[in-house]
């Protein structure tokens, strides 16, 4: 009985055995099998298509850094909704060695500008406040010189700067840190030049009317708004607003002034312009504006519709900006609208959102181009004239790559032709 118990266990055991290695056969045929099949088709990457432009401007951009002798900055480029290139440089302070990182964030300035242009669409679009509101529905106690400028004062006409009024209104105050309340309750003293929606006078205390209209309409903070509607869906993680949420965050960028043969030393941090908040007052890395850019770029995005797309770049009005404005950008430059919060440039056959932002000690910039899906910011802790030739070289070079492609593919012979 004893034997028969035995010979059962190692029959068992040889079963057991010969399923493993049977086993064992099948996967290594199925491994067999798939390196016969060879490697899986790489997906596919948009960002190919531009790699040769990228590594060009990318040697270009290093080099007019380091001859500007900025402090620190950061870049990034998105295409069609992907990251295409991200690049920092130097450090947050002179004389200390914290690097500038990707999450290292600097003043925006006026391309706040751009950033609650885009709010103010989405709010549009979810019928919150509609960009043909009448201002007198939130604020009925507004009052301008004129009672019909007053009564026919529109969101629209906050965004375009077409409220009729002198153009810089108030900046001076805003520079004697004066509460935007009572810079607004000094507006009925303010010379009017035509009724709104007619002439274009660029803004900092009118465009900031949009910050107490969105306390009223929504009881929260613009802070909270912005956050909730545009920051949190957009991925835009470091994004803040104020002085005291950028005094506070131990990553940031110090300011710097030019001693002169571009050589910058350190200043001490400022609050100027922080009271004009939807103007002025963002606060960003290029990881943020990165990732803002991706979703415009994306026509795909879940972040911002088609119809948001559509209010926000539609152009409002022409800018009549001095020549100056757009020197580095050359001779391209066709024509100059502003739309909700964007300056919009034709410039050498298409259409570019652009905006630039300055404030004591700090440069940003950033440009989209929809019919390209392409998208680029920059941004500086050093400020020198020298760094705004990036943006339109960059644009130049990928221009002028896209119109050769096209040129080959019109110029290939169809498959008819070769047979």
């Amino acid at each position: 009985m004893m034997q028969k118990k035995h010979l059962f266990i190692l029959v068992l055991a040889g079963l057991t055995i010969l399923a493993f290695k049977l086993q064992s056969f099948v996967n290594k045929e199925d491994t067999l099998d798939a390196q016969v099949e060879g490697p899986q088709t790489p997906s596919y990457n948009p960002v190919d298509e531009i790699e040769s432009t990228l590594q060009q401007f990318d040697s270009l951009l290093e080099a007019n850094l380091k001859q500007s002798g900025i402090v620190g900055a950061a870049a990034v480029i998105s295409y069609k909704g992907k990251i295409a290139l991200l690049r920092c440089y130097g450090v947050r302070k002179a004389g200390e060695k914290d690097p500038v990182d990707e999450n290292t964030i600097f003043r925006l300035a006026s391309v706040s500008k751009p950033i609650t242009g885009v709010l103010a669409g989405i709010l549009d679009d979810e019928n919150i406040i509609k960009l043909d509101d009448k201002v007198t529905d939130y604020l009925p106690s507004l009052q301008l010189k004129n009672e019909e400028n007053t009564q026919e004062l529109k969101v629209r006409h906050l965004l375009s700067h077409t409220s009729g009024l002198i153009p810089h209104t108030y900046d001076l105050m805003v520079e004697d840190h004066v509460p935007l309340n009572q810079i607004l309750a000094k507006l009925n003293e303010v010379d009017i030049t035509s009724p709104p929606g007619e002439t274009y006078g660029y803004q900092n205390v009118l465009y900031s009317i949009y910050d107490p209209i969105t306390q009223t309409k929504t009881h929260k903070s613009f802070d909270a708004t912005i956050h909730e509607k545009l920051f949190e869906p957009f991925g835009m993680k470091d994004a803040s607003t104020g002085f005291k949420a950028f005094k506070n965050n131990q990553n940031k960028a110090y300011p710097h002034f030019n001693r002169g043969h571009n050589k910058f030393s350190a200043m001490r941090l400022n609050d100027r312009y922080y009271n004009t908040t939807p103007a002025a007052g963002i606060n960003a890395s290029i990881s943020d504006l990165g990732n803002f850019l991706v979703n415009l770029t994306d026509p795909d995005s879940k972040a911002i519709s088609e119809e948001t797309r559509e209010k926000v770049f539609t152009p409002q009005i022409k800018s009549p900006l001095g020549s100056t404005y757009f020197r580095s950008w050359g001779k391209g430059v066709q024509s100059k609208q502003y739309s909700i919060g964007w300056r919009i440039v034709d410039y050498r056959g298409h259409r570019v959102a652009y905006h630039g932002g300055f404030v004591e000690g700090y440069k940003a910039e950033i440009a989209f181009c929809e019919e390209e899906e392409i998208g680029i910011a920059l941004l500086c802790n050093s400020p020198s004239a020298e760094t705004a030739k990036n943006i339109p070289a960059f644009l130049n070079m990928l221009f002028r790559e896209k119109e050769r492609i096209a040129l080959e593919e019109k110029e290939e012979p169809s498959d008819i032709d070769k047979s």
